[in-house]
């Protein structure tokens, strides 16, 4: 059999109904796997350890059961999701030692679905970076080479998943904080329809960007956590209604025929010569399966970077502004008076990027800048999704590149945030329009060995659509982990 903590997830999922393996031996060897690889990678932020194991001992006593699909299953979720008893910091200072009282929505689907979670995965602060070297636990680092990046802000649970720890996790998706890392670490990463899985008892970042989704080594996988969570939350104001489709029954869609429509604005934005590479087979590839390709213009993406920054940093400066040091969180002792008192425990307690971001939100928001900054990126906005629905009213899919980069060295970008800011424009037009993406390997750089990935974007709600096409990817493009 093959080693316990390199089962996909659909494999272990099978082993452990049909009692081959018991729940307690699966979070066991996840756990083990855990301890041997944290000191290479900083994956995890916070791990369970004994209140997992004895969640796993209590599935045994119970007995498997088909009606929980994830029944006994080790994941991991990204530290912004709130975990009764388990300690939640948003990878920040102003939270090092809050304990939630309750399980955000996903999780406790999760939970209901017969998952354990193991432990609570690394970020960029407040999910708030490219890189995962923003949190103020230090960063992580990439499995397939730790001198690197894992990409951000989900950087810790892609490398959770790649460096074997869990067969899946979750983590938040905002501008490609999902997609991204799952691209950078050679896994795969799903991002749901906005209003898809329920948003309560995340931490936010940005309300109307936000939407999580699952991490995992195969789309399989990742349709049969995304079935698990999907679904309406009276607690989550923009929870939709939709129907949720059965996304694990998913069946491969064949690549001929397939229509996909390739952004010219994406494409020929690719300079780095590892992800050029692969790109152009991946291109011989498809044409070879059958696969019609048509070249097309999304006009507006020339906008994307500017709107999404400041309707990114305007809400997540009014979501921050609970941090004051009176409400929630820390507070810096010694101050004289209420200003000193903010001043004083957000300069102590946020990281600077965090700040960064606060001022230029709180910018944006002031009074003559409002009209001139964030209401004009609103209407964009509405342009950007337009011009996306458009270009698929004559295609089944767009493919695009996720990261013009392969992954980048540690330290790169840091001290030059402007830079930092257009590193997802691939990505970040995806949630501004509210669309499904699904970021899947396409092969590694032929000089450096490090992964590339491109991303399916979909209609809202065809999830189990982008699934099946997902499904025949793997068969042209075979898995890297």
């Amino acid at each position: 059999m093959t080693e316990l903590h390199k089962l996909t997830l659909t494999e272990a999922a099978r082993l452990l109904q049909n009692r081959e393996i018991s729940a307690a031996e699966m979070v066991g060897a996840s756990l083990a796997r855990i301890e041997a690889t944290e000191p290479l990678f900083k994956a995890c932020l916070t791990v369970a350890g004994d209140q997992a194991l004895a969640e796993a001992r209590g599935l045994d006593r119970a007995g498997p059961d088909p009606a929980k699909p994830l029944w006994g299953l080790p994941l991991t979720v990204k530290d912004v999701f709130l975990t009764k008893g388990l300690r939640t910091t948003a990878a920040s200072r102003y939270l090092e030692n809050y304990i939630p009282a309750y399980d955000a929505r996903v999780v406790e689907r999760l939970r209901e679905a017969g998952a354990v979670i193991v432990a609570k995965t690394n970020l960029d602060e407040f999910a708030m970076g490219v890189s995962t070297e923003f949190s103020a636990f230090g960063p992580t680092f990439n499995p397939w080479n730790p001198a690197k990046v894992p990409g951000g802000s989900s950087g810790g649970a892609a490398a959770s998943v790649a460096a074997y720890q869990v067969p899946g996790g979750f983590g938040t998706d905002t501008g490609g904080s999902l997609r991204q890392p799952a691209c950078l670490c050679g896994c795969v990463g799903l991002k749901p329809t906005y209003g898809r899985v329920s948003r309560y008892g995340i931490v936010p970042v940005a309300g109307s960007l936000d939407q999580a989704g699952p991490l995992a080594r195969r789309v399989r996988d990742c349709a049969c956590l995304l079935a698990a969570v999907a679904g309406p939350d009276e607690r989550d104001a923009i929870s939709s209604l939709h129907p949720v489709e059965d996304y694990a029954a998913a069946v491969a869609r064949p690549l001929a025929g397939l229509k996909l429509g390739l952004p010219r604005e994406l494409w020929s934005a690719v300079h780095d010569s590892e992800v050029k590479a692969v790109l152009e087979a991946t291109i011989r590839t498809l044409e070879g399966a059958g696969a019609r390709l048509a070249e097309l213009s999304l006009p507006s993406l020339k906008y994307a970077v500017a709107v999404y920054n400041i309707l990114a940093s305007a809400e997540a400066s009014t979501n921050l502004a609970r941090y004051d040091g009176v409400r929630y969180g820390c507070r810096a002792e010694g101050s004289g008076s209420l200003t000193e008192l903010y001043v004083s425990s957000r300069s102590r307690f946020l990281g600077p990027e965090v700040r960064r971001r606060i001022i230029l939100g709180t910018f944006v928001l002031s009074s003559g800048c409002y009209e001139a900054y964030f209401q004009k990126a609103a209407r964009v906005r509405r342009l950007i999704r337009d011009d996306y629905l458009k270009a698929m009213a004559d295609c089944d899919f767009l493919l695009t590149p996720v990261s013009p980069f392969p992954a980048w060295d540690l330290g790169s970008f840091i001290k030059d945030p402007v830079t930092a800011y257009g590193l997802d424009f691939m990505t970040l037009p995806v949630n501004l329009a509210g669309l499904p993406a699904l970021a899947v390997p396409a092969g590694l750089g032929p000089s450096n060995g490090l992964p590339v990935g491109l991303q399916l974007i979909g209609r809202p709600f065809e999830e189990k659509e982008l699934i099946s096409a997902g499904l025949a990817w793997e068969e042209a493009f075979p898995p890297l982990l």
